[in-house]
């Protein structure tokens, strides 16, 4: 079921918003200030292509590290992560409308969450 259901959220807009943020990764990539936000691009591109079945989880890292993750996590929903947010989540509850729109709506609820804060996360695709 979660392969038919990924199969329709790539046809009905989940490849064209992927593709723009691999285009954001590739962007954020030219400078070396970019590149942890890069990354979460990438993982956030991910999830858009395979949505049903994956999972967000948090990486392990030092205290360093995980300090430098969260200043990272302030920046991105200053600058991106909260408008990135809210869009999710108002498509989410636009897709719940609809019993048919329930799963669709419960992916966008999982994309909000990692936009706003997707430094220090990694997705588990479940293929």
């Amino acid at each position: 079921m979660n392969i038919l259901l990924n199969l329709l959220w790539l046809f009905l807009g989940g490849f064209a918003t992927a593709t723009g943020w691999f285009i954001a990764s590739f962007i954020m990539l030219l400078s070396i200030v970019g590149i942890p936000w890069a990354k979460a691009c990438f993982n956030i591109a991910v999830l858009n292509l395979w949505p049903f079945g994956s999972k967000i989880i948090k990486t392990k890292s030092s205290p360093t590290m995980k300090a430098l993750s969260t200043l990272g996590n302030i920046l991105w929903f200053l600058v991106a992560g909260i408008w990135l947010g809210l869009g999710h989540l108002a498509l989410g509850l636009i897709f719940c409308i609809t019993i048919i729109g329930i799963p669709f709506g419960l992916q966008h609820f999982k994309l909000a969450s990692l936009s706003l804060r997707p430094v220090g996360r990694s997705i588990d695709l479940d293929l």
